[in-house]
């Protein structure tokens, strides 16, 4: 139980508002990407197999992303600090769990009880900072470091993850969380005011249930295709299943008052660029960070601090680029950088397709500063066109959104990179001379990712697609 304390300066409390946020995104953002470089250990450990590692990373996104609205409007309705603080033990309770797991299935069953913890987090923070930041230049600012530190914590992952597997072992890169977890619940019960919504959206079960579906069928089936066939009756009603969800999720939503996911939305062309934007760059960075733990240690045998000593470019050119991006977005708006965002991405993908056994160093650590240059551009812009233009009440679920966007994206991007390489080669070959030519499919598909950013980040900054965004704006507003 949290008391509220006699306010701060105001000069100081919103930045200090903001800085606890952001407290709260690195830790869940770093984690959906720490894991990452210590899987060859988990595997060894726990014996995973290719379709086992998959689900220790997409188990924690899948979740996340399916709950994510649902924990900003339980937030909106229960009390904004209250389910921050309550997401925040839950989540330091997972990364306990996951610490203690002894097999594969239980450290992804702890791993949902850590994203479950995160779907209080993500949501619940942004909604924080828009009803701090109330003037728009000073929340466009704010949105700006917070896209930021998502990049930054994303890239630091790897680097923070190889260092603890390699001195303490890959159960330490969970402990990491407990002590930022209890510093953000302190300073959350000290200086967050309690707030709720003006009118609570109400709970759509259904919705939730179907979007829930929708995901957890289609990923499902990409990672388990190889194993069962991908003509067999099991990943056909699974892809059957995901297309049946998505059916009846277009049909229900519309017709609810406060549905889960408010389909006008979509309607505005920057809001619809961004969401596909969110899903194409961190579907193609997740992939990366998959198949490149893997390379760097099965293939190349380095240990887990040397892969993550090898991918500190990669977080440098991000940490670099992410406050660059805001400013960029600030002052040009988010054309600019979401182009230099795309064709860095493209570039470092087809340098990629050229992988071997051998690739030298200096080549492998090009591909990754540009690699980071790209996904250090493309955060900022990716909030700040899904939630500009909306009216104030709804931009914690316009970010809301896009933050699922972003989580679908990299659950796509393991789920996929995972397939195609297994398809190839069994979890027993990884460390064979096969398994790089196994990635060049994945890296062409990244290519395909850059381009889509690059088209997308035009497309909505065009006249025409701003007058869309205009129109939903002013459609919805009327309902708030």
């Amino acid at each position: 139980m949290t008391m509220d304390l006699p306010p701060a300066p105001q000069t100081l409390r919103p930045n200090l508002i903001l800085a606890i946020c952001c407290l709260s995104l690195l830790m869940i953002s770093m984690d959906s990407t720490i894991v990452n470089v210590a899987l060859p250990a988990i595997r060894l450990d726990l014996g995973a197999s290719i379709s086992g590692l998959q689900w220790i990373i997409d188990a924690y996104t899948l979740v996340f992303a399916s709950l994510l609205i649902l924990g900003g409007s339980m937030a909106d309705r229960l009390g904004r600090r209250r389910i921050f603080q309550t997401g925040m033990m839950l989540f330091a309770l997972g990364s306990l769990l996951c610490s203690l797991a002894t097999d594969i299935r239980s450290l992804i069953l702890f791993r949902v009880v850590q994203a479950l913890g995160a779907t209080m987090l993500n949501p619940v923070a942004m909604a924080i900072i828009t009803n701090t930041f109330v003037e728009p230049k000073a929340r466009a600012r704010a949105i700006g470091l917070w896209g930021a530190i998502a990049g930054i914590s994303m890239a630091l992952g790897p680097l923070v993850g190889g260092a603890l597997t390699q001195g303490i072992g890959w159960r330490s890169i969970f402990w990491i969380n407990l002590p930022i977890a209890a510093l953000a619940f302190l300073l959350s019960a000290l200086f967050i005011p309690e707030s709720k919504a003006p009118r609570a959206r109400r709970v759509d079960p259904v919705g939730q249930v179907l979007v829930f579906t929708l995901l957890a069928a289609l990923i499902s089936a990409v990672i388990e295709g190889p194993r069962a066939g991908w003509h067999s009756p099991l990943i056909e009603g699974l892809f059957g299943l995901s297309l049946a969800a998505l059916i009846a999720l277009l049909i229900y939503e519309p017709r609810r008052r406060d549905p889960l996911l408010d389909l006008r939305f979509f309607r505005s062309i920057p809001f619809s660029s961004a969401a596909l934007t969110a899903i194409f760059s961190f579907a193609a960075f997740s992939g990366f960070l998959f198949l490149n733990a893997l390379y760097l240690q099965e293939v190349r045998g380095l240990s887990a601090f040397q892969a993550g000593l090898r991918t500190l470019p990669l977080a440098l050119a991000t940490i670099l680029c992410s406050p660059l991006s805001g400013r960029l977005v600030g002052a040009y708006g988010t054309r600019s950088p979401l182009l230099m965002s795309g064709m860095a991405t493209t570039l470092s993908a087809v340098m990629l397709t050229q992988l071997t056994a051998t690739t030298s160093i200096a080549w492998l650590i090009s591909a990754y500063v540009i690699f980071g240059i790209g996904f250090g551009l493309v955060n900022a812009p990716i909030t700040n066109t899904a939630v500009s233009g909306m009216p104030r009440a709804q931009a914690g679920l316009a970010a809301a959104v896009a933050s699922t966007s972003r989580q679908v994206g990299a659950s796509l991007g393991v789920a996929i990179a995972g397939t195609i390489v297994s398809a190839s080669i069994s979890a027993d070959a990884i460390a064979s001379s096969g398994f790089p030519q196994a990635t060049h499919a994945v890296w062409w598909i990244v290519v395909g990712s850059g381009l889509a950013v690059c088209l997308l980040g035009w497309l909505a900054n065009t006249r025409w697609a701003q007058t869309t965004a205009r129109l939903v704006a002013g459609a919805m507003e009327p309902a708030v």
